[in-house]
């Protein structure tokens, strides 16, 4: 049953409106895709009319691109610990391919981030003032610069500009794979009736991983020409 709010009159109180919004936003997402999440359907569920909602948010996108943001800060969070632990004691051939795999895995469990990320630059970044988009675009740097500087730690021969290259080009892969691997009704109904196209049919976990692995191999062989 969706809530009543009274007209908020001060910054504590709009504060409360807003995390209501995301909150809501975000069991939202727990139930359906990005694309199914309407800001009318939002509005009912936090019990504000559709016009309210635009008080704190200027449109559905930007909400979304909060709970991307704040997803990807929790997974940069994470991240170091669970990579300082996959790669304990791994000789260094085997670093970049456990880094790869480890990503991935974190990944997987969180399928409304990958989500929201296929629909990044794409839906979301779309339909936001440019004061957004700047909001948004330095959080961006912050988490990537962030998961690169682990990265960077953990495989020092990759160099934390080629490390934030890896980042920006998993952000991307992450994106297009997960969109590859989730298709239409109808693209799933040709496939079931012609087995023939099914080499055509990606797995988000494999694949991924694999894009991962020639990613991080082809960046350490060039730095490694470099020196």
């Amino acid at each position: 049953m969706p809530v009543k709010f009274q007209r908020a009159r001060n910054e504590e109180q709009r504060a409360v409106r807003r995390r209501a919004i995301l909150d809501t936003a975000a069991a939202m997402l727990a139930e359906m895709p990005v694309a199914q999440v309407s800001l009318n359907e939002l509005a009912r569920r936090v019990g504000l009319a559709k016009s309210n909602v635009l008080r704190y948010f200027e449109s559905r996108e930007e909400v979304l691109l909060e709970l991307l943001d704040a997803a990807s800060r929790e997974l940069v969070d994470r991240l170091d610990g669970v990579l300082a632990e996959a790669l304990e004691g791994a000789p260094a051939e085997e670093r970049p391919d456990r880094i790869a795999a480890c990503l991935t895995r974190c990944l997987e469990e969180r399928p409304v981030l990958c989500d929201l990320i296929s629909a990044q630059a794409a839906v979301l970044e779309r339909n936001v003032s440019p004061e957004a988009a700047v909001r948004y675009k330095r959080g961006v740097i912050a988490n990537a610069s962030a998961l690169a500087g682990s990265l960077a730690a953990h495989l020092p021969e990759l160099g934390e500009e080629d490390a934030f290259r890896f980042v920006a080009g998993a952000v991307m892969a992450t994106g297009s794979v997960w969109t590859h691997a989730h298709p239409s009704p109808a693209m799933l109904a040709a496939y079931e009736a012609d087995p023939a196209l099914a080499v055509l049919r990606l797995e988000f976990g494999p694949t991924l991983r694999e894009t991962l692995e020639v990613m991080l191999a082809g960046l350490l062989a060039r730095a490694a020409r470099r020196t």
